[in-house]
């Protein structure tokens, strides 16, 4: 079975192996805004910045949680969190360890079995 570099696929098309988290951040970032659109819906573009309402807490309006679209590093000034990259903000959001948030971010991208 062909699938995205850096992810094995068992027969029955479960992630398995070693993950190429470097593959997989740097496709994101050129898909970096429709991806943060489907993911985190209803933010607004302000220079190189994606702000959007942060769902991991009640947050009335947009303006503390923001990603950077360039390098898609990411910071929720509220709380002081952050990351460096889009695979580290799939995990903060989907509360995941990183290789599963890295999975995660491969099949948003390649589809359910990560294959292209």
């Amino acid at each position: 079975m062909k699938v995205a570099i850096g992810l094995m696929a068992s027969a029955k098309g479960e992630p398995m192996g070693k993950i190429d988290f470097k593959h997989i951040a740097r496709e994101a970032l050129d898909q970096s805004l429709p991806l943060l659109m489907e993911f985190l819906p209803g933010g607004r573009i302000q220079g190189q910045e994606y702000i959007v309402r942060n769902p991991t807490r009640k947050d009335r309006r947009a303006g503390s949680f923001s990603i950077n679209l360039m390098t898609g590093r990411w910071c929720e000034f509220a709380t002081g969190e952050r990351g460096g990259d889009l695979i580290s903000l799939v995990a903060y959001i989907k509360v995941l360890p990183q290789g599963e948030a890295a999975r995660e971010l491969a099949r948003m991208m390649w589809g359910k079995n990560a294959a292209h």
